[in-house]
């Protein structure tokens, strides 16, 4: 864990694909950031993009010592870049936001101001989203589905834009797990939670990072590898499907001996293909489970870290 310092508030922002972004963000988030204390620094996390994000970053880091830049090794996602950049952060509180300007960096000091009323989260929810149709109702429908699961009751109107103190930072970095969503380890954790509604802004430059093929792995991972609750209900339909059998049988029984009437070939093949469909999705299920546990205790970093700016130096 880094040292203690003087720094009163830390900035992360785990970039992707926001190379026209960047010039912007960091003059918007420099006079914001003077205006709540001097003692303020800006990490950027380079989670290794296919554009010139990270040649931006260096002219901006080499030019500002205030700012830290790192670049990782490869692709981890925005979970590993967010923690990368928590853990190198030293400010008494941090702040996490995004790379492309929806997340308003003028509502920073709201946010300060809300978490030295004794709040160790404050949590910024979306008052207007701006997002098309497609990917609102695609989210109301995967954060339904995801709170059938788990007992977190998630809502799509809050994403990474918050604060955290200290104690809460150093806490979330002590989890080690792999599939990790920021959202849930930050309820998981509990502490002391307030709320903010901001206007959400309009992307300042090119499109979304996240594909419908990345959504859908990231609502994957969401649903089936932050809670254990689909398990217990894979064991519930096998309840399900069982009695089911049994009362097939038995009607089936009551048929041929009261009503002399054979049983056919059609309700065999019925009953045989949703029994075996059953155990195909559920034996599947569980080997994705077994396969994540797998990934666990292998125990790999979460990310790996290929270049770093710091006080205007690059180190390779």
């Amino acid at each position: 864990m880094p040292s203690p310092s003087k720094t009163v508030l830390s900035v992360v922002v785990p970039v992707y694909g926001c190379a026209g972004c960047l010039l912007e963000l960091q003059q918007r988030l420099t006079k914001v950031l003077k205006t709540v204390t001097p003692q303020y620094e800006i990490i950027y996390v380079e989670d290794r993009g296919n554009d010139d994000s990270w040649e931006f970053l260096k002219r901006i880091a080499k030019k500002d010592k205030k700012v830290k830049a790192y670049r990782l090794s490869r692709n981890f996602g925005q979970h590993a870049a967010v923690t990368a950049g928590l853990f190198h952060s030293q400010g008494r509180w941090t702040v996490v936001m995004d790379c492309d300007l929806q997340d308003p960096p003028e509502d920073i000091p709201r946010l300060y101001r809300k978490a030295l009323e004794g709040f160790d989260i404050v949590l910024m929810k979306r008052k207007n989203k701006k997002l098309s149709i497609f990917r609102r109702t695609a989210a109301a429908i995967y954060f339904k589905f995801i709170n059938s699961f788990t007992t977190e009751h998630l809502n799509g109107v809050y994403g990474s834009f918050s604060i955290l103190s200290q104690k809460v930072k150093h806490s979330f970095l002590r989890l080690n797990d792999v599939n990790r969503h920021y959202l849930f380890i930050l309820r998981w954790l509990g502490f002391k939670t307030a709320y903010l509604e901001y206007e959400h802004g309009e992307r300042f430059a090119g499109k979304s990072s996240y594909s419908l093929k990345s959504l859908l792995t990231h609502g994957f991972n969401g649903v089936f590898f932050q809670t254990t609750v689909l398990l217990r209900w894979i064991v519930y339909v096998g309840f399900v499907v069982s009695l089911l059998g049994w009362l097939s049988a038995f009607y089936i029984l009551y048929l041929y001996y009261f009503y002399s009437i054979q049983p056919g070939w059609t309700s065999l093949a019925i009953l045989t293909l949703i029994i075996g469909g059953f155990i195909i999705i559920s034996t599947g299920i569980t080997g994705l489970y077994i396969g994540k546990i797998f990934d666990q205790v292998k125990k790999r970093p979460l990310y790996v870290i290929d270049q770093v700016i710091e006080r205007g130096k690059l180190i390779e």
